[in-house]
């Protein structure tokens, strides 16, 4: 199929390709398939070093790879996970608006915010689907058809335990030679998470015929069935769920 002379308009790259993936249309999902749209995701080994044992039944990780609705509907899906937020993390408050942060000039990356009960799912295995099922880490401010800094491979620590499981398992797979290059993500300190504009949450939920994410996103999500079915679960936790659980 050859398409010519298409208007696209949007203020951000990523509403631009959307609007692009609607223009050329339903003819464009059959013509490739999730499959074949995706980046092609691998069982890597799990981390060799594991967070220490807490006390505590919930536990936060923010990590950042690409558009945050895949992330988040990837992580919707897992065993021991009780809530995923899309938003903002690298910058300051007053820049954390998706309008802002898509000018890739703020200093945030889209991010998420997983919420999980460590005796059911480990920080370690939280960066192994990452690592495996949620992004290419070896691109460098880009994922996919998305580019720009907002869109970096980034994990966000938030304490000495999480660093030293992400600084372990970077090394762990770079000496592994799990990638044709060399990981590209960023290890940086959480100094703050900030939620994104509510008609984000739950995007690929909602969404699920939307161009970009039957593309992009419900790969991934297919990819961790397949590839941790000991963890996946087919009912995603929304946030709506959450947060009315949570009342």
């Amino acid at each position: 199929m050859i398409v010519t002379a298409i208007s696209v308009r949007g203020s951000t790259p990523r509403e631009r390709c959307v609007a692009g993936l609607a223009v050329i249309g339903v003819s464009l999902a059959l013509c490739l398939t999730p499959a074949r749209a995706a980046q092609a995701a691998t069982l890597l080994p799990a981390p060799s070093v594991e967070a220490g044992p807490h006390d505590d039944r919930v536990q936060t990780a923010v990590i950042a790879g690409g558009c945050f609705w895949g992330i988040q509907a990837v992580f919707q899906h897992v065993k021991g996970v009780t809530r995923v937020l899309a938003g903002y993390s690298g910058g300051a408050k007053d820049t954390a608006a998706y309008e802002t942060v898509s000018t890739g000039r703020t200093g945030h990356a889209e991010s998420v915010q997983i919420m999980f009960d460590p005796h059911q799912v480990s920080y370690g295995r939280i960066l192994q689907i990452y690592f495996s099922v949620g992004h290419d880490p070896t691109e460098l401010n880009r994922q996919g058809p998305d580019v720009g800094t907002q869109y970096r491979s980034a994990i966000f620590y938030a304490n000495d335990d999480q660093k030293r499981v992400a600084q372990s398992y970077v090394a762990q797979l770079t000496r592994a030679g799990v990638y044709p290059r060399p990981i590209v993500t960023k290890l940086d300190p959480l100094v703050a998470f900030y939620p994104a504009e509510a008609y984000h949450q739950d995007y690929a939920v909602r969404h699920p015929a939307d161009p970009y994410i039957a593309l992009y996103d419900l790969p991934k999500v297919d990819d961790l069935r397949r590839l941790f079915p000991d963890l996946y679960r087919e009912v995603p936790v929304t946030v709506m769920a959450a947060t009315n659980s949570n009342k």
